[in-house]
């Protein structure tokens, strides 16, 4: 692979990856991220290409293998170009149909297209499924066009034109300055200005600078960063590039979860492909910029997520936040200045460079600029990754994208933030999702987590749940939350388990505040947030616990009983084949009855029975 020596060199490195590609040639693109890895996708790209050659197309046809497409729920899924057809939940017996469809014309394979649930139609085009149709990918557009691991396939997009346009054309204060009249905001959780951290960095005397990206995403049913660097790894590499320049730093991490294989592969594979180009090393384009980035992985402490204890594990300590300030951008990775950012900023950088401060900060509203990406999980139709206009509203998100709950239930909650972020209520469906909407409601914009709840959810449940959680992830370093989150979480266990007291209520949000504003970091200073806003939305369902000893979505098992109903039990024995206690008794044919004292209250009757004879009250 030929070293680019300047600008020159890069446009006509770029100019040979387009026009080596035939753009009317049909070109099959299967998702291989994770999700769809999960769901069969290895064996769907083996069956595709083993049918490419027997169908004697393995020239005329290209097949790609490309990172997240999103639409997780329907995975694997796969699109055809340049009609750009969608083909969701594809098998590896469906490989032989898919390929002779397009040498007939290009005819579809009807079954394979999205049937829309409300019209009953099949969707051929991607843009068309309303899935996407609502969204507004400026950063995950190109993850279903784009081989990850090949970098002429990220030039053949415009990759690193921004990059070129930063080192020729601009000055590294013109830089930092279109980041900040662009608005961007922190994607990691806290939502700080991007351009004022680079601006206490630029101003730092101190030398040599760092960069760094937080890629240690550990919200549970949060993949948003997992996939942008499993599909467009080089987006995230030119973002920390021209980071590179403006800031004066020489030398840039990558902290990743060990967790993430197919990530930390992909990003290897990238970071050698733009050293072996000439994009990372020494003298960039010929510019004189020097910049190298190693890759961290991290052990899967999710305090590390934090910036201070993420700087003590990159360099060999125990992952512990430390006061601030200091701030790191003033004292960080090894006492220096040092600029960290999350995954989705780093990417968000080569977007403003190309297109202008302008046309980002028009997309949003006042205060929060650009896109956001959202993984939508949940009591929802619609799971998968979601990328939006800041400022759309809950009803859009979950109604629009989501395809609404399933089971013909009601929305109850949405809880925004991850682990830490708040519940809010069905009758704030209309709220904006922005940073200052979201934290007037108690809530906050995090990483991107979203989850979604039914009726069926105990919000007393899923307080203790989440505390649970961050009680397990709290590092222990400060008093306030190493034991105010394992006081919340005591407190929480006892009212489900029906031994709660009125007074707990008001002692529950005593200890929340004290842990709010007195814990040395963001997991502790935001660790009550699920409690207090479930407290303030649904007191309704704590006082019945208290009060009546009752679980109104029959969720806490001490609070409910199981019971046969005689007049509609039929006898099947269904239940007594899953019931691991034996706590089921009575004759095939004959009503059957539950002995409560065996009874663990797991749910496999309720699942099995089909006469509805189960009952929970």
């Amino acid at each position: 692979m030929p070293r680019l020596q300047s600008l020159e060199d890069l446009e006509a490195r770029r100019a040979a990856c387009v026009g080596a590609r035939d753009p009317a040639k049909p070109c099959l693109a299967l998702c291989a991220g994770s999700g769809c890895t999960a769901s069969g996708a290895p064996e769907v790209l083996a069956a595709l290409r083993e049918s490419l050659e027997r169908a004697g197309l393995e020239g005329a046809v290209e097949l790609k293998s490309t990172g997240c497409h999103g639409f997780c729920e329907k995975g694997p899924v796969m699109l055809t170009w340049p009609e750009g057809t969608f083909y969701n939940q594809v098998a590896a017996r469906d490989a032989k149909e898919i390929v002779a469809s397009v040498s007939n014309g290009r005819r579809p394979v009807e079954r394979l297209l999205y049937r829309d649930p409300t019209s009953g139609e099949r969707v051929q085009r991607e843009e068309d499924v309303p899935f996407y149709r609502f969204q507004q990918r400026v950063l995950f557009g190109n993850n279903g066009r784009i081989d990850p691991k090949n970098i002429d396939d990220y030039l053949g997009v415009g990759g690193y034109a921004a990059l070129g346009k930063a080192l020729t054309g601009s000055t590294p204060e013109q830089v930092v300055d279109w980041v900040k009249r662009a608005g961007l905001r922190g994607r990691g959780g806290a939502g700080f200005p991007t351009g004022k951290k680079w601006e206490v960095m630029r101003a730092q005397p101190a030398t040599p600078k760092y960069l760094i990206c937080n890629a240690d995403e550990g919200d549970p049913g949060a993949f948003m960063d997992r996939s942008l660097l499993e599909g467009n790894p080089h987006s995230v590499i030119e973002g920390m590039i021209i980071g590179a320049f403006a800031l004066g730093a020489r030398e840039g991490y990558i902290y990743v979860r060990a967790e993430y294989p197919l990530a930390v592969e992909h990003f290897r594979v990238a970071l050698a492909q733009a050293e072996e180009c000439g994009l990372l090393g020494e003298s960039i384009l010929g510019s004189g910029l020097d910049f190298r980035i190693r890759l961290v992985q991290g052990a899967g402490a999710f305090v590390c997520g934090e910036e201070t204890a993420l700087i003590a594990s990159i360099e060999g300590h125990v992952g512990e936040p430390l006061p601030r300030p200091p701030f790191p951008a003033q004292k960080g990775l090894w006492g220096k200045p040092t600029v960290i950012n999350n995954v989705k900023t780093w990417a968000s950088v080569p977007v403003i460079v190309n297109r202008g401060p302008e046309w980002y900060a028009a997309i949003g509203t006042t205060g929060s600029k650009g896109t956001m990406v959202f993984s939508l999980v949940g009591k929802i139709n619609n799971t998968g990754l979601v990328e939006v206009p800041m400022g759309i509203t809950l009803r859009e998100m979950i109604y629009k994208i989501g395809g609404g709950i399933p089971n013909g239930r009601a929305l109850k909650a949405v809880q925004i933030g991850g682990p830490s972020g708040g519940c809010i209520p069905a009758s704030l469906i209309d709220l904006p999702i922005d940073y200052e909407a979201l934290t007037e409601a108690g809530s906050m914009m995090g990483s991107g987590g979203m989850v979604v709840m039914d009726e069926t959810n105990c919000m007393v449940d899923v307080a203790r749940y989440f505390m649970e959680f961050l009680e397990e992830e709290s590092c222990g370093k400060c008093f306030p939350c190493r034991k105010g989150t394992q006081r919340m979480r005591e407190i929480l266990t006892r009212i489900s388990q029906g031994q709660g007291a009125e007074d707990d209520l008001k002692l529950l949000e005593d200890l929340g505040w004290m842990v709010r504003e007195t814990s040395l970091c963001g997991l502790g200073q935001t660790a009550p947030n699920p409690v207090l806003t479930t407290l303030r939305y649904f007191r309704d369902e704590y006082l019945a616990h208290v009060r009546e000893r009752r679980c109104p979505a029959k969720v806490c098992k001490q609070l409910i009983t199981y019971s046969i109903e005689p007049t509609l039990c039929d006898g099947c024995h269904a239940c007594v084949h899953v019931c691991t206690t034996e706590a089921i008794l009575g004759e095939k044919k004959a009503a059957h009855t539950i002995d409560a004292a065996k009874c663990i209250k797991c749910g496999a009757c309720l699942e099995v029975c089909q006469p509805k004879a189960v009952l929970v009250t």
